[in-house]
């Protein structure tokens, strides 16, 4: 059902009678999401700063009990998010500084994570089967695979609007 010329016109009317709302609400949530993002950062910092203490104790640890195989697996572990941590500060000052937030940075974030736990298998307390194994193995294979994608989706440029013929151009072509 058609609206009347009328409704629409009042409908305006309402919309234009709450622009101050609207505009007040929307800068809120503006101030409200820089501040999350701010405490993102925060929390991503004091991460790093947990990471690296805890990546000391596993290098400490591994060398006071003569192990250090496992040591080194569970150091390259607590590296990885390390690793994953960074990727994500880099995201979020991306962001404050204005930039948009890109799917590939959350890809390689998930890669980071599932080497991780492939790498960490060995010094788990029970060793997962290997259809398990597999389905890890086969799970960073295709988040390699979406990451490759997703960074040549970027390069794509997609054109707004196909340019109309020039005048001459259309005469060539209805010619031909």
């Amino acid at each position: 059902m058609k609206k009347a010329h009328g409704d629409l016109a009042g409908e305006l009317k309402r919309n234009t009678d709450l622009r101050p709302f609207n505009a007040f609400a929307l800068n809120l949530m503006a101030w409200l999401n820089d501040f999350a993002h701010l405490i993102l950062g925060l929390a991503l910092g004091a991460s790093v700063l947990l990471f690296t203490w805890l990546f000391t104790v596993d290098v400490i640890f591994a060398l006071r009990n003569d192990n250090l195989s496992q040591g080194f697996l569970h150091g390259l572990g607590t590296l990885m998010l390390l690793w994953t941590v960074s990727a994500l500060i880099t995201a979020e000052i991306g962001y404050m500084r204005g930039h948009q937030l890109t799917v590939d940075t959350f890809v390689e974030v998930a890669i980071v994570v599932i080497l991780r736990k492939i790498i960490t298998m060995p010094v788990q307390s029970t060793l997962p089967s290997p259809e398990e194994f597999l389905l890890w193995v086969a799970a960073a294979v295709l988040l390699g695979v979406m990451y490759l994608i997703v960074r040549y989706a970027q390069t794509i440029r997609i054109e707004e609007e196909p340019k109309a013929p020039a005048p001459s151009e259309a005469k060539d072509r209805a010619a031909a």
